[in-house]
């Protein structure tokens, strides 16, 4: 159950599919993955599937978020779950949390608002009482708080919801552990966690890099926003004092810090040559398309903060409620010891003489083996 041998995400799951997005089916998944186990139910009334991936639960309850989004056969939302379930399990031993790696999917098949989404939501309700308190769930790509809070109304499987308040929003925290890493790494670089006059690139403008735009901002950074969503991203840069750049030019803009936080698998063989950046660190999940792509990023001298690690903020902010820290400035300050994690890796990297990926695996697999 601790396939660590790629960045967080990247075990069998991924294998699993092959080098080039072969096909791959329901069945050989399942076969080759190292995790716990794998739940399924199909929603008629939506034409949606539900899986709820179980990786691994050596520190304690499987806890992930629910992501829900199209994608092209059920088979690749199970391996998205599995994937994510595995980065769930580093995530939790990185950041020192005593929950273990779990994640769930809603594959739908386009866009679902009103009835038919609760309808979703009040099935997705049945498969977690159905596990009795083997999983908790929170917020993730293309789910949203209302959605939690809704969620919490039906089960007590939603993580943060303390006798019945609303849970927290994630998005806040993730940014603020993402700038505390950006520090760190410009830190370690330069000697100086100082951001003013930096460059940072912020990769998608929605709910965290808007905040993450605003606290860089708020440090004398100097910010960069692209989004796929160009007005998103001109009403960010407006109000952050910013400057637009188009995503096709974003891989071969000069920054300090090129921050990742759209989709996964930015970062990868064909973008990595275009990279005019001194740092990777930013909110995505799976940011390396393969994990040959660390020692990409080493050969060219960039330094790469771990995805699981920098983004770990948001999950912080639910098992910390859970434990009965509740005030929001309590909360953020706990997050931002994410930035002491990742100076901690960095340094563990370069004495190993080795990739911060490889340096926050051993830093998990430590965790994991403690219990």
């Amino acid at each position: 159950m601790r396939n660590f041998d790629t960045e967080a995400g990247r075990g069998t799951a991924g294998a699993a599919n092959g080098a080039h997005g072969t096909r791959i089916g329901l069945e050989s998944l399942i076969e080759a993955w190292d995790g716990l186990s794998v739940v399924s139910s199909y929603h008629p009334e939506t034409r949606s599937w539900i899986f709820v991936a179980l990786h691994d639960n050596t520190l304690g309850r499987p806890t992930g978020g629910c992501r829900l989004k199209s994608y092209p056969s059920p088979a690749e939302a199970l391996r998205d779950a599995m994937r994510l379930a595995e980065g769930m399990t580093s995530k939790w031993a990185a950041i020192d949390l005593p929950y273990g790696g779990g994640k769930s999917v809603l594959a739908v098949p386009g866009p679902i608002t009103g009835r038919p989404r609760r309808s979703l939501f009040r099935r997705f309700a049945r498969v977690l009482n159905a596990l009795d308190g083997g999983y908790s769930v929170g917020e993730d790509l293309g789910t949203t708080r209302d959605d939690m809070t809704f969620l919490a109304t039906l089960t007590r499987a939603v993580a943060g919801s303390r006798d019945g308040n609303t849970p927290p929003n994630p998005s806040p925290y993730t940014a603020v552990g993402v700038h505390a890493g950006i520090a760190a790494a410009v830190n370690h670089l330069d000697g100086s966690p100082d951001l003013a006059g930096k460059s940072v690139l912020v990769q998608g403008a929605g709910d965290v890099g808007r905040v993450l735009a605003r606290l860089l901002r708020d440090s004398g950074a100097r910010v960069l926003v692209s989004d796929i969503d160009g007005e998103r991203a001109r009403a960010v840069a407006s109000r952050c004092g910013g400057t637009v750049i188009d995503p096709g030019a974003v891989y071969d803009t000069e920054c300090d810090v090129y921050a990742p936080g759209a989709v996964g698998a930015t970062v990868n063989e064909r973008t990595i040559p275009r990279l005019r950046c001194r740092v990777v660190a930013g909110p995505a999940n799976n940011q390396l398309e393969v994990p040959e792509d660390a020692e990409r990023l080493c050969a060219r001298g960039i330094l790469y903060a771990p995805d699981y690690v920098i983004n770990g903020g948001g999950a912080m902010s639910f098992g910390l409620t859970e434990q009965g820290i509740l005030d929001p400035g309590d909360l953020e300050s706990r997050v931002r010891s994410i930035g002491g994690s990742l100076a901690a890796i960095f340094r563990e990297a370069d004495a190993a003489g080795c990739s911060p990926v490889v340096a926050a695996r051993e830093r998990a697999l430590r965790a994991l083996e403690r219990s």
